[in-house]
């Protein structure tokens, strides 16, 4: 993987949309782990506009509403960003995070300063 060059990168740019989907299986397997499993933790999936996971330097999140996720269904998680910052001496980006289930806001200020190359 190649890490996003600085200079291709504006304050403004918008990240492509992302939709995940959350099952109750996935809720049973955090909680019967003592670790956190997020997948901004482990999956280069997630990470993939940025191109290198371990370039996030910074992940700030506060939840404003739940994901209610039925027993037999699955919920959708859809996820977008915009470039808020940057700056040239660390070639870092702040990102701003949204991420909406069934169209309400679940996050509150959610961003991620990520290392450019």
């Amino acid at each position: 993987m190649s890490l996003r060059s600085f200079e291709d990168v504006v304050v403004g740019d918008e990240l492509p949309a992302k939709t995940v989907t959350l099952t109750r299986g996935n809720l049973v397997n955090y909680a019967g782990v003592s670790g956190d499993p997020n997948p901004i933790h482990w999956s280069d999936k997630v990470a993939e506009w940025l191109g290198d996971p371990g370039a996030v330097k910074e992940y700030n999140v506060r939840f404003t509403s739940p994901v209610y996720v039925e027993a037999d269904e699955a919920a959708a998680i859809e996820f977008n960003g915009k470039i808020k910052s940057l700056d040239p001496e660390s070639k870092t980006a702040v990102v701003a995070i949204v991420a909406k289930s069934e169209g309400r806001k679940i996050f509150g200020r959610a961003t991620a300063t990520v290392r450019l190359a």
